[in-house]
């Protein structure tokens, strides 16, 4: 399926368009975009729909419409999630590295969410931040990301980042954008990746599946997408079972892009089944360092570094 991304007359909000292929004909319009938008319930979608949002080939149709192949799928306003409270929840364990009165460093364990998706939801590293530390509560980009400078994926280990009040929170967002905070990982990665090399390709969201995101070279296709720059340095590399460990830095990492930057060469993350890597109950990267100004701060060893994940050798 083809999906374009269009900036609406007049609004600096892109609008997302969706060609219906062959084997989608027939579902209905309200399904189809709670199963192509991830942020889009079904009932968020029936609203939509109902207020003139959503639009098939120009025309406004109900929400039971039978989608053809061919049809135009046009949501002009796409949504963002719903800011609310992140709920405090004292039950995670909050492993804290640094505490001073401006600012923490912990260390997020894979499988934990930075963040909280639905209102009230538990088990959150934002959810276990606020409780500990409830002068967070309101500080940073939003309700639901109490303090938190910079995010992990859910299956991504490692250092966090987090203010107790605005003005640290001001102050270390200009460091971060300034390129003035370093952030170091480490990767299991299938095959022997070359070392030292960067990867400076834009990433945008793909347009086939919007769970992920995939690099664009391409002009004309870094302006259709919004691309945004990027750049991943790998440091070193050593051989490990399976593949090789990888040290790399991104001072500015974007949603993904140290896992799609290392697919786009041919060596996706060990457990990272979405960019093409053998399965795991999570992949392989950990956030292992931090420098904020003089400061440097570091994990403890890192498991996965040095013990054989369990999984059959991938295929060459």
């Amino acid at each position: 399926m083809e999906e374009r991304a269009k900036i609406c007359e007049g609004s600096q909000v892109p609008a997302v368009e969706l060609e219906i292929e062959g084997e989608e004909a027939g579902e209905r319009l309200d399904v189809f975009l709670a199963r192509r938008v991830p942020e889009l319930s079904r009932a968020r979608a029936k609203v939509l729909i109902e207020t003139g949002e959503v639009r098939v080939d120009g025309r406004r149709v109900k929400k039971s419409y039978a989608l053809a192949a061919g049809d135009r799928v046009t949501l002009e306003t796409p949504p963002s999630l719903a800011d609310f409270h992140a709920a405090p929840d004292s039950s995670l364990a909050l492993e804290v590295l640094l505490e001073t009165d401006s600012y923490v460093v912990v260390d997020k364990q894979a499988g934990v969410p930075s963040h909280p998706l639905r209102e009230g939801e538990l088990g959150t590293l934002a959810g276990a931040l606020v409780a500990r530390y409830p002068e967070m509560r309101g500080v940073g980009y939003r309700k639901r990301e109490p303090g938190i400078l910079h995010r992990l994926d859910s299956g991504t280990s490692g250092l966090m980042l987090a203010a107790r009040n605005q003005q640290a929170f001001d102050q270390l967002r200009r460091m971060l954008r300034a390129g003035e905070i370093e952030k170091k990982y480490l990767a299991r990665c299938v095959g022997v990746v070359p070392a030292p090399m960067i990867i400076d390709t834009p990433i945008a969201t793909d347009p086939r599946d919007r769970r992920k995101v995939r690099v664009s070279t391409d002009p004309r296709e870094v302006k259709r997408l919004g691309a945004q720059s990027a750049r991943t340095e790998v440091l070193s590399s050593t051989q490990a079972e399976h593949g090789s460990l990888v040290e790399l830095r991104a001072n500015n990492a974007r949603r993904h892009q140290i896992r799609v930057h290392l697919a786009s060469i041919g060596h996706p993350l060990l457990g990272d089944s979405l960019y093409g890597g053998p399965p795991l109950d999570h992949h392989l990267l950990h956030a292992t360092s931090l420098r904020v100004g003089t400061l440097s701060i570091t994990t403890s060893i890192w498991n996965y570094a040095t013990s054989a994940p369990k999984i059959a050798a991938p295929k060459e």
